[in-house]
């Protein structure tokens, strides 16, 4: 594994941690606070940055069933970013989140956690 694909590995796993703090926050209280925001918005940067990290350190095809996976993970986390920001500025903090949008929420971090296991899995093998 080259030193960016190993940054990139720890990146994702600090995402891990401050999405699921979000998002796991979003199901539980169901309002927008402080936290949420802070939390889902590092967690999808982390994503990100990560992602471009274990692009530039691979040597491998970009399009691999990982690849896909990464990549709508990171669409959907991004998606419901932009729900729960549009939802905060619509009506503010401490307003209540919809449902559609806390279970968008609860499916999103899902697929992304699936997505995570696999990538870990793939580096074990």
């Amino acid at each position: 594994m080259s030193l960016l694909s190993l940054i990139g590995a720890l990146l994702i796993t600090m995402a891990l941690l401050s999405y699921g703090l979000g998002s796991i926050s979003v199901q539980r209280f169901k309002i927008i606070t402080p936290g949420v925001l802070v939390f889902l918005t590092l967690g999808v940067a982390l994503d990100l940055l990560a992602v471009s990290f274990m692009i530039f350190g691979t040597n491998g095809n970009l399009f691999s069933i990982h690849g896909i996976l990464g990549y709508s993970a990171t669409i959907t986390m991004l998606i419901n970013l932009i729900l729960i920001w549009r939802s905060f500025y619509k009506n503010g903090l401490q307003s209540k989140i919809e449902k559609r949008v806390v279970t968008f929420s609860k499916y999103a971090y899902g697929w992304w956690v699936i997505t995570y296991i696999t990538g870990s899995l793939l580096i074990l093998w």
